[in-house]
């Protein structure tokens, strides 16, 4: 497992930021159990208990790390001795490939400490080469996702109809790093 970034919560918490791998299919299944029926609405906009099979093909084994990034956020403690907490992905339109949706999930107990942000960091530095802007859909009471978006850039919010949101953000320039495509091709 390569880690991309380590990192330091607002608290101190020492942290590591690494690519979501195919063997973490079961830990993404039963951190997602611990989540709270709020936090699960908010990440589907929809009531979502459990994570099927078919999503866990589409949240884990689909990521590729050109088209879909997906990075997890483990924090270590005095021990050096992590926990994953928080999962961030940015998914790039087929049919828009300037544009890519982003998704955090941060379990319950470490929301509000930066885990977010220290994701997102990463996931806009590890972003597919042309991509500038971000096509997502939250629920209009998120107000911890509608912030997180007016971090990322000049934002137009409009109303998407039950109690949901469409957000558009115009992402800054980012200097292509070694491993990323070119290629904005599909």
């Amino acid at each position: 497992m390569s880690v991309i970034a380590e990192a330091r919560l607002r608290d101190g918490t020492r942290a590591l930021i690494w690519p979501l791998l195919p063997s973490d299919r079961e830990a993404v299944r039963e951190r997602y159990e611990t989540l709270s029926a709020e936090t699960r609405e908010h990440r589907f906009l929809a009531s979502v208990p459990h994570l099927t099979d078919a999503m866990l093909d589409h949240l884990v084994d689909e990521v590729d790390g050109i088209d879909h990034v997906a990075l997890a956020l483990v924090v270590l403690d005095d021990d050096n001795v992590g926990g994953p907490v928080g999962v961030a992905r940015m998914i790039r339109y087929r049919d828009q490939p300037e544009a890519a949706d982003v998704a955090v999930t941060v379990d319950d107990a470490w929301q509000d400490r930066g885990v977010a942000t220290a994701l997102l960091a990463e996931l806009l530095r590890a972003r597919r080469a042309g991509v500038v802007q971000v096509l997502t859909t939250v629920a209009a009471d998120n107000e911890a996702s509608l912030a997180m978006l007016r971090r990322l850039g000049r934002n137009t919010v409009t109303p998407a109809g039950n109690n949901r949101l469409d957000v558009v953000v115009d992402l800054p320039d980012v200097p292509p790093g070694p491993d990323r495509s070119e290629d904005v091709g599909p």
